[in-house]
């Protein structure tokens, strides 16, 4: 498994009730959902990964993040980024990923659901 997939699946698993789901319709390409709704997109090799963020974050990111932009399909007003961050991604960077990554949840998840990740990034140091 790529290096970049196992670090998403490492992340988005460890969220309430997530899944990976591969989309045969799309080659095959991953989603990561909670009930069916989802919360990141990637390619298979996780070099390019969308997720929902609220829609200032979104424009902020899209504005002076490398490799950002709004999401194709008409997702983009709606907040979803796109984000190619190809495959020698540093720490700093898996950092920034998964708060956006664990935002795109709180974003799509049931609020009880939703709660859970909020309450215990609340108790980081």
């Amino acid at each position: 498994m790529p290096d970049n997939m196992r670090r998403l699946e490492e992340i988005s698993l460890s969220l309430p009730e997530a899944e990976r789901v591969d989309i045969e319709a799309w080659d095959g390409h991953p989603t990561f959902r909670v009930r069916r709704k989802n919360f990141v997109f990637c390619n298979l090799e996780a070099t390019s990964l969308t997720v929902k963020l609220s829609k200032e974050e979104a424009e902020a990111v899209v504005a002076t993040e490398p490799g950002a932009s709004a999401a194709g399909y008409g997702l983009g007003r709606h907040g979803w980024v796109a984000l190619d961050i190809g495959t020698d991604v540093s720490e700093e960077k898996w950092s920034q990923l998964e708060e956006w990554i664990y935002t795109s949840f709180t974003l799509v998840a049931p609020k009880r659901l939703a709660r859970i990740v909020l309450d215990a990034d609340e108790e980081r140091p």
